[in-house]
């Protein structure tokens, strides 16, 4: 084997090798506290926020499980969801838009990302996080489109849901939940038809209607 070929196999593999430990590193803990801290606190979201390095490392952090972090008020699970959106290239229209959905991890259907909002992070925070995690995107988080109240269809359990939009500026190739949903981008009526809560529909109405008075 040539040498050269030898010493580029030998770099990629010690590259791998980086990004694994990495990854490792990076526990559920530390990304939530200080990568998506960063993020966040980004004035401006820009997609030279994520080099492909970057990408790679965050493909191999676990999402958040459990929930010993999880946020109630009265005995309401606290849900952080947000709706990302795009503008349409096609100039058909001035400022229509399109959402992306993401496949539910169980049941049928598509939905916009959504998950429990924890108590080391920030009510934007948990809805970046999400988003990240979910669905491999990442943009401004806009200001709320509201609060709403609903019944967890699994279980006995009453959520408090808030909604956000992410104006998308990146979108990624790996990230962590990539080898079990699907991401789809779609029009307004589509979504509203593939989606099954009626509170994140509610959502996207809200969202299409700021869009119209901007």
């Amino acid at each position: 084997m040539p040498l050269l070929l030898l010493n580029k196999q030998q770099e990629l593999k010690q590259q791998q090798q980086l990004q694994l430990a990495m990854g490792l590193l990076l526990s559920r803990n530390l990304a939530c506290k200080f990568l998506y801290s960063f993020l966040f606190s980004a004035k401006q979201a820009s997609p030279d926020l994520f080099p492909k390095q970057l990408e790679n490392v965050m493909s191999l952090v676990s999402p958040r499980t459990g929930r010993h972090l999880q946020r109630y008020e009265k005995g309401c699970r606290l849900v952080v969801g947000c709706i990302p959106y795009r503008y349409k290239s096609d100039g058909t229209q001035d400022k229509e838009i399109e959402v992306l959905v993401i496949s539910a991890q169980k049941g049928k259907g598509m939905q916009f990302p959504k998950g429990g909002w924890e108590s080391d992070e920030s009510m934007e925070q948990a809805a970046l996080r999400e988003t990240i995690e979910e669905a491999g995107v990442f943009g401004n988080i806009e200001s709320e489109l509201g609060k709403w109240t609903y019944k967890s269809k699994r279980q006995p359990t009453i959520h408090e849901g808030y909604m956000f939009p992410m104006l998308v500026s990146k979108q990624l190739d790996n990230w962590p939940e990539m080898n079990f949903r699907k991401r789809r981008w779609m029009t307004v009526a589509e979504a509203k038809e593939i989606c099954p809560y009626d509170w994140m529909k509610e959502a996207l109405d809200i969202l299409v209607q700021r869009q119209t008075q901007q």
